[in-house]
């Protein structure tokens, strides 16, 4: 049996167990979860020390098992492992169990929430490791339903109930589109089948005609898109990680918002590569809405938990660049990107959920000299702001500069013609290393510097290993990535390499008119009349 198999089925299994385990039974509950999603992290662990990009196997992938379900209709129970969702595996495995160790502050209907946090986990995973369009879409939508169950019954702030409803109206609204495009790609490919590899091939051998291509292309872009908060549909993400529970912030923010990014990569380009390249300059410009303006609007903001995630939408913005270079450095750069904001995104919000929980409050004016009283906390939160601004050491800046190299030397369809995109780069860059620094850095000096506030002084730091490990796990592989980026790197160049070039490659389906006409033999000037 494939190994990951256990990743999703551990924690899906486990919320099958909460059913009946009665309510009342708290230390049982967390310790299920504790443990259903410690073993998906350990087999991740381990698959990640062995895996050997070199020598993959079918179709790319290593650990391919398949399980037929629906064979009228080409739909199987399929999984397998490349260097692309390799990292997004780990780094969703290891969030998984991190915000199980936080979601120690539910007081009230703690099995609900647990089993609901168990299918996120097991969803989102699963939707990574699955071969097949299929299950792909019904896994991440497993892992979205409790994420608007979650923020509406356990949220917090005057605005829970406005972040839930705005929440589930846009991501509706994504998964909706998307699926009208995975449907009409499916039936114009003609190849009836859901698996990945094999509609992928026979995609190749026998191209979806252009026209199409270019019809099904924004369905997949702009609902994939909405789904991780393309601008100008992100307005929904700042508010609900606002009001989000500390654990649900950490698993959507920091897993299953890459998702749409993961399917734009493994679905939409190598399946639609015409409809890419006429649709792609948009994106380029999209994305700096995504750098540039949330950049703007976290300068303004008050709010500890607004400000990180318009920093994390930003952020998303940089993987969009990185996806519309259609470079293998771009390409490369966007996965660890991924990679690296899943560890930031869940380490910052686990730390302002715990400064939630001893304030009350994340207005950053309330706050200051936190490293004085909270020296380990603070020291993380310090940590995970730098990281944010793209600071050297961390699996961010690695993926940052891999883009913004793939971007330079990168050039878009625009008007018939290849035009660079050079300015774009210069632009996110600006935004990188000058908009995100003036809002990191001035958070850090309002929240971490200066006298203590008074409501601070008889909080207590972090203490106790088993309180600190979350944490120390999160930060761990945000250092893992940008100390040693190769981790990541390497898997993911060796698979997103084909793709660059597959792409590349692409051409039009030639005029049929105007081949024979170029192709006919000249008639002689006697033969006229």
């Amino acid at each position: 049996m494939s190994p990951l198999l256990w990743i999703p089925g551990v924690p899906l299994f486990a919320a099958l167990m909460l059913m009946a385990v009665p309510g009342t039974y708290k230390v049982v509950v967390r310790a299920v979860t504790l443990a259903a999603t410690a073993i998906p992290m350990l087999v991740a662990l381990n698959l990640l020390a062995g895996f050997d990009a070199a020598t993959p196997g079918e179709g790319g992938y290593r650990f391919v098992q398949e399980f037929p379900w629906v064979e009228s209709l080409g739909i199987s129970l399929k999984v397998g492992l490349d260097g692309v969702n390799l990292g997004l595996v780990v780094m969703g495995s290891v969030v998984g169990f991190a915000a199980a160790c936080v979601s120690w502050d539910i007081r009230e209907r703690t099995k609900e929430f647990h089993l609901l946090l168990l299918l996120m986990t097991g969803g989102i995973l699963g939707a990574f490791v699955s071969l097949d369009v299929f299950f792909l879409y019904v896994f991440h939508e497993l892992a979205l339903v409790p994420t608007f169950i979650m923020i509406g019954v356990w949220g917090r702030g005057e605005r829970r109930t406005e972040a839930a409803f705005q929440i589930t109206q846009y991501l509706t609204l994504g998964a909706l589109i998307a699926l009208i495009g995975l449907i009409a790609l499916y039936l114009q490919s003609g190849a009836q089948t859901f698996d990945l590899v094999r509609l992928t091939e026979h995609v190749r051998a026998n191209p979806i005609p252009e026209a199409r291509q270019v019809f099904i292309f924004p369905w997949l872009l702009f609902g994939f898109g909405i789904l991780v908060s393309l601008w100008p549909f992100h307005t929904w993400a700042p508010l609900g990680y606002g009001a989000a529970p500390t654990a649900t912030a950490m698993i959507h923010a920091g897993v299953v918002k890459k998702f749409g990014l993961y399917a734009l990569l493994k679905v939409a380009l190598p399946i639609l590569p015409l409809g890419a390249k006429a649709w792609l300059p948009l994106l380029a410009w999209l994305c700096l809405g995504n750098i540039l303006y949330c950049g703007w609007v976290a300068m303004r903001q008050k709010d500890l938990n607004l400000l990180i995630g318009n920093s994390s939408v930003a952020h998303v913005g940089f993987v969009f660049l990185g996806l519309a270079s259609l470079t293998t450095t771009g390409l490369t750069g966007a996965v660890v990107i991924m990679v690296a904001h899943g560890f930031l995104a869940a380490l910052s919000f686990a730390l302002s959920g715990w400064l939630h929980a001893q304030s009350g409050s994340l207005e950053m004016s309330r706050m200051g000299g936190l490293l004085r009283q909270l020296p380990f906390a603070g020291s993380l939160m310090v940590m995970a702001m730098m990281a944010g601004c793209g600071l050297p050491g961390f699996g961010s800046f690695v993926g940052e500069m891999m883009v913004l190299f793939g971007g330079w030397n990168s050039t878009l369809a625009i008007c018939g013609g290849a035009v660079s995109i050079r300015w774009l780069v210069a632009a996110a860059a600006w935004g990188a290393l000058i908009v995100a620094a003036v809002y990191m850095l001035r958070g850090i000096r309002v929240m971490f510097h200066g006298a203590v506030a008074e409501a601070w002084t008889s909080v207590a730091d972090l203490s106790g290993a088993w309180r600190k490990l979350p944490y120390l796990l999160l930060l761990g592989g945000l250092l893992a990535v940008g100390v040693w980026p190769r981790l990541v790197t390497d898997p993911a160049g060796v698979s997103v390499r084909p793709l660059a070039e597959a792409v590349e490659r692409s051409r039009p389906a030639p005029n049929l008119a105007v081949s024979a006409a170029a192709t006919a033999p000249a008639v002689p000037p006697a033969a006229l009349p």
